[in-house]
């Protein structure tokens, strides 16, 4: 699969603060890759740094073997950042046609208010928009160019749940067809559906980076989650064979173990009569969490 962005020793400080710590990595073409990390991760300098926005300290960054920044490379990249404004005055019909004409190869009108969902707010002022509505006329203008990667920053935040289910099914659809997509988002569970692949950064530093799958599996563990037994305590079951970890909701009960099939043979041997057993995998938030945890102790 062909490369599309490459990281070289990447490094961005401030002053003393690291700001992102040396980065070499490669994603690849036709990717969905999300950008995870708490607030002040690096998430959005790295992002900068991709799109020319920010001089690296040190080391490169290139997409499509381009230099951030140059005109080629802007025709074939398009961004959504998070503090995308509409321009004052411009109906959205004339803001989509003001950004198609800064590229030789653009989609037409029709295909961006289609992917914006405002066919029927055209001739109305970007900025009487709602706020979702700007979000997807923002979505649109970064469209514009019909780009082979699209950098997108927290692209949902003001969308309703009708507006983000269409919007990633675009992306998946971008996706297939040979784009790569690089985002940032707190919805992890979107993170999980969408993304091929998984980037947790903290403190400037990656990590993880795999596929979804992948980093639950090996950063959190798998649980068995039941309905308690009446008068049963936490303790009854902590000593149980794998269990790492015990917590409990009112009546249910979640083991999170390192062997679960274990857990359950205990659990049926024992006769505590816990009812509703249900082994579940770990989410994506949990895999987060436990690295973000990690990356923190190590700091």
């Amino acid at each position: 699969m062909e490369e599309t962005i490459s990281f070289r020793g990447l490094e961005k400080k401030f002053g003393e603060k690291h700001a992102v710590k040396p980065l070499t990595a490669e994603w690849r073409r036709g990717e969905v890759t999300a950008l995870l990390g708490p607030n002040g991760a690096g998430k959005s300098t790295l992002v900068s740094m991709l799109l020319g926005l920010r001089r690296p300290t040190a080391g490169s960054v290139s997409a499509f073997g381009m230099e951030p920044g140059s005109r080629p490379f802007r025709e074939r990249v398009g961004a959504l950042l998070q503090e995308a404004k509409p321009a004052d005055g411009l109906r959205v019909r004339e803001t989509l046609e003001l950004f198609r004409a800064l590229y030789p190869r653009p989609l037409t009108l029709a295909r961006l208010l289609s992917i914006a969902g405002l066919e029927r707010e055209a001739s109305r002022t970007a900025t009487s928009l709602s706020g979702g509505q700007r979000r997807r006329l923002a979505f649109a203008l970064s469209m514009a160019g019909d780009p082979d990667l699209l950098v997108l920053d927290e692209p949902t935040v003001g969308m309703d749940i009708e507006s983000r289910d269409r919007f990633w099914d675009t992306i998946r659809a971008l996706s297939a067809s040979g784009k790569t997509v690089l985002l940032t988002t707190h919805h992890l569970e979107e993170a999980d559906a969408v993304a091929d692949r998984v980037v947790v950064i903290a403190d400037g530093q990656v990590l993880a980076d795999g596929a979804p799958a992948t980093l639950k599996t090996s950063a959190s563990l798998r649980s068995v989650v039941f309905d308690a037994p009446e008068g049963a305590q936490a303790a009854d079951w902590s000593s149980l064979p794998g269990v790492e970890r015990v917590e409990r909701q009112g009546g249910r009960v979640r083991l999170y173990a390192s062997d679960t099939d274990a857990v359950l043979l205990a659990l049926v041997r024992g006769g505590r009569g816990e009812r509703n057993i249900e082994v579940r995998e770990p989410s994506l938030e949990e895999a987060f969490r436990a690295l973000t945890a990690k990356g923190g102790e190590g700091a």
